[in-house]
């Protein structure tokens, strides 16, 4: 695991832990919608209770409550309905909701603080008893969190170290963050290990790219070419195959002088698309990219009420001026199908098509159902990817479901994620 330390390097009997967790589930109306990333740190909460500390405190954001509440605001204003901060904010990014959960999961109490730290946080701190949990309130309602100003995230990392002897980082979702909570922190604590999650994460997603079994594949879907420009570049020296779909797709296509309509297309990247196809002809490494599209007159999502998207299939070099791009059709599913049938590995990243919509969702469905066939390693990264598997019943399926979008892609770049960075040295 990179040669950093992990829960079984440290020791944890009567000292103080804190751990940083990656509990930003989705939430409806305060209601959790999907407890994965909660049941995934279990493990190493269970682990450290274990070893009898002094006590236990979780941290964790809970979505961007700013720029959210921001969105939520302006879409109320356009609707002409009211809008209520608090209520708002209760429903969405509190911890309360998390902590009932953890509560249930644990068979053990977990308090939670009124704030992430401050006079009356400290006072509770100072009250818990051997072996209690203490919940603290969402890291990002301090903009010490997520600033820029390195003095501004010491401020707040030094108030959290204060309340421990050892620090955990289990949070691989938010490893890709140089956040006060996920990096800064490991300044001002002795002892800065991994926890069982995030060795996980780790493992797996680099021995596939660094060590894979092959043939190795990558599925890379999402919107924006320029989101994966880096992820490309890694990868094209490492896989056998490359799969491309979603919006992105389109940019290649473009780049190798189709007529692509009103699809989405990254005016930016399609130098480095036609560049990036030339090059893996060179390494001979097979680029895929859709033979056919589902199109529509206009995009799905936001339409007014009794609007309707009209929508057929054609070849990928037929694709009619006044029409846009929003899934791969028939024939693209099984030509992907049949070459993932050959892979020993494949990393999925990204949905084929517009996936919150059902009509646009049957790609991103058909490659979910494709990789639960193959008897190599699976490894899904990714919000859109990950929720195509689960819908389909298919986790037990895949040999490994990230918690990380963002850091999986990162680390399919090729970086180290500040999070790790920053944990003790073997």
């Amino acid at each position: 695991m990179l040669k950093k330390k992990t829960i079984d390097d440290a020791q944890f009997n009567g000292q103080r832990v804190i751990m940083r967790v990656d509990f930003n589930v989705p939430l409806k109306d305060g209601v959790i919608q999907d407890d994965t990333r909660i049941t995934s740190a279990l493990p190493t909460i269970k682990f450290v209770l274990g070893q009898k500390p002094k006590y236990l405190i979780l941290m964790s954001h809970l979505g961007d409550p700013k720029k959210d509440m921001q969105k939520a605001k302006d879409k109320a204003e356009k609707s002409g309905k009211p809008f209520n901060e608090e209520k708002y904010i209760e429903g969405k990014h509190k911890m309360k909701p998390i902590v009932s959960k953890l509560s249930q999961l644990l068979g053990k109490e977990v308090k939670l603080a009124p704030k992430c730290f401050g006079p009356e946080t400290d006072a509770l701190v100072s009250q818990l008893k051997d072996g209690e949990i203490l919940m603290l309130e969402n890291t990002r309602f301090h903009k010490e969190e997520t600033s820029k100003e390195a003095t501004d995230r010491e401020k707040m990392a030094k108030a959290l170290a204060a309340y421990a002897d050892i620090y955990v980082n289990d949070a691989f979702g938010t490893a890709h963050r140089p956040h006060a909570s996920t990096e800064t922190i490991t300044k001002f604590v002795k002892t800065s290990v991994a926890g069982y999650l995030m060795v996980k994460e780790i493992d797996y997603l680099w021995n596939a790219v660094n060590n894979p079994v092959r043939p190795f594949a990558a599925v890379l879907g999402g919107a924006k070419v320029s989101d994966k420009i880096a992820v490309i570049k890694n990868l094209l020296s490492k896989v056998d195959l490359i799969i491309i779909g979603g919006g992105m797709a389109f940019t290649f296509l473009k780049a190798k002088g189709y007529e692509i309509g009103k699809s989405l297309l990254d005016t930016n990247s399609i130098d480095f698309a036609g560049e990036m196809l030339k090059l893996a002809a060179e390494k001979g490494v097979k680029i895929l990219l859709p033979i056919d599209v589902v199109i529509g007159d206009k995009f799905p999502l936001g339409l007014a009420e009794g609007e309707k998207c009209n929508s057929s299939t054609v070849d990928a070099d037929k694709i009619p001026v006044e029409m846009m791009g929003l899934d791969i059709g028939p024939k693209t599913q099984s030509l992907f199908r049949d070459e993932l049938k050959k892979m020993k590995t494949v990393v999925w990243n990204g949905p084929m098509g517009v996936f919150e919509s059902e009509e646009f969702a049957r790609g991103t469905l058909a490659v979910a159902k494709s990789l639960s066939e193959i008897s190599g390693t699976t490894i899904i990264g990714g919000g859109d990817s990950v929720s195509a598997v689960k819908k389909l019943g298919l986790s037990d399926k895949m040999t490994h479901i990230s918690t990380g979008g963002g850091a999986s892609l990162e680390l399919l770049e090729g970086q180290i994620l500040p999070g790790l960075a920053a944990l003790n040295d073997k």
